[in-house]
């Protein structure tokens, strides 16, 4: 017997002729600009991100099929198949088919997360309070203010998602923001006009594109990222061995010595430029780089750990010259370094402030927690007052005083939220840790829904 979530009848009454024919030119609305840009065929996107995820967009393409009226016989195809074959179908299963019917994609942002169980979404294009959702899948992997696209039906009592269900990432909710501002606003509007549900439907590919445009660009390679000397940005870290019975300020001697070298305190410097060095960025490239409040650019840093002398650089040239610099100064006072070379793809991939795995360590967990805690509070604190590119370099307390930027201040507070729920393991400190202070700090708690 056929679940209420079975749509396998619909989709052979889809091998009729003219509804197939139908079908293709929702198919090519959902998927054609972005297969056509990377001169893919459909087969290309399972072998690329997967045969689930080629399956859910075949879905998204699919549930729009089913609200659309085409000017063949009968006109709609769930009122056709009702018609002819829905004596075959449980009460549940066509009261499922008939709210698909009438079914609109929206971008909802998700909170008050109960795992296997249900969640609150409030639709971010038409607005209104949040509402709840059960749903047994999709909330064991969503975190609280990540942002999806997808059908919420009616269905027993109760709202449901539909199957096509895709998770936004900050950059393709804006693509699609700038999509339907382009197509529904006035010329060069900021803000995302009032869409009547009428022609939100009739955007459905609007989300499958945005989606896939961002995913392609970030499943098939990240930008070339460089420092401003033109180097590929990959971090080393080099630590010179103390030689037996040489001294902490034994070496801070020699590297005072070392030009470019601006000591912070007794075991910190900051290895500055002492003249342009750069080849500057290339076209089609990120660069990235650190400079001091009178502008000198930060090649890399030196620190005394224990035992160890480290030297912190941002690329292969730079850890080179700075080794070289160290060697030359220190000679017999250090022994032969060693190396950790790491990707911006590994640091992406690593939690902030991370806490090895496995350590040794005869810290208590609820310790660990308590000192992390406190370090983010005055990481935090001081971000109040620092300007943030998410609020158009502006420091929080300052967008929090008027309207509008009570709104960016309310988006970033809920992008730092999600971003530390994301850590693997649920003990772990960062994802513990409450922003809730920093609400009522900038007095936005009352957006915080």
């Amino acid at each position: 017997m056929p679940t209420s979530h079975d749509l396998k009848g619909l989709m052979k009454f889809l091998a009729r002729d003219e509804w197939r024919e139908c079908f293709k030119e929702v198919f090519e609305d959902h998927f054609g600009p972005a297969l056509d840009a990377g001169d893919m065929e459909f087969e290309d996107v399972a072998e690329i991100l997967g045969d689930d995820w080629a399956m859910t967009l075949w879905g998204c393409a699919f549930e729009d099929f089913l609200t659309q009226d085409f000017e063949v016989q009968g006109g709609n195809i769930v009122d056709e198949y009702l018609k002819r074959r829905g004596w075959k179908e449980t009460a549940q299963a066509k009261a499922y088919i008939k709210a698909l019917r009438t079914s609109i994609m929206s971008l909802y942002e998700v909170s008050e997360v109960i795992p296997g169980t249900s969640l609150m979404a409030r639709d971010l294009i038409r607005g209104g309070e949040p509402i709840a959702v059960s749903e047994g899948t999709a909330t064991k992997t969503l975190k609280q203010w990540d942002r999806i696209a997808a059908r919420i039906v009616p269905l027993g009592g109760k709202n449901v998602f539909a199957g096509g269900l895709l998770p936004f990432t900050l950059q393709a909710a804006d693509a699609l923001f700038d999509g339907l501002r382009l197509l529904f606003g006035k010329k060069n509007a900021k803000k995302l006009p009032a869409i009547k549900d009428e022609d939100l439907q009739a955007a459905a590919s609007m989300f499958t594109l945005s989606w896939l445009s961002d995913t392609f660009e970030r499943t098939m390679g990240m930008p070339s990222v460089q420092n401003a000397d033109g180097d590929d940005l990959v971090f080393h870290d080099v630590r010179f061995p103390l030689a037996a019975g040489v001294a902490q300020k034994d070496i801070a001697l020699q590297v005072n010595a070392i030009p470019g070298m601006s000591q912070e305190n007794g075991k910190f410097w900051n290895w500055l430029e002492e003249k342009p060095m750069g080849k500057g960025g290339h076209g089609g490239t990120l660069s990235l780089d650190t400079t001091m409040d009178n502008g000198s650019r930060v090649l890399g840093n030196v620190e005394m750990k224990g035992r160890f002398l480290h030297l912190a650089t941002n690329s292969a040239e730079r850890a080179e010259k700075g080794a070289a610099l160290i060697r030359q100064a220190l000679g017999d006072l250090v022994r032969t370094p060693l190396t950790e070379i790491r990707t911006v793809k590994q640091m992406m991939a690593d939690p902030p402030a991370r806490i090895q795995a496995g350590a040794p360590s005869d810290i208590p967990p609820e310790v660990a927690e308590q000192v992390v805690h406190q370090f983010l509070d005055r990481q935090y604190r001081e971000t109040l007052d620092q300007p943030v590119g998410m609020l158009g370099n502006k420091t929080p307390r300052q967008a929090a005083k008027s309207a509008a930027g009570r709104q960016e201040v309310a988006e970033w507070l809920k992008y730092l939220e999600n971003q530390s729920s994301r850590q693997p393991d649920r003990a772990n400190p960062m994802a513990t840790y409450s922003f809730e202070w920093m609400w009522h700090e900038l007095g936005v708690f009352d957006l915080r829904q």
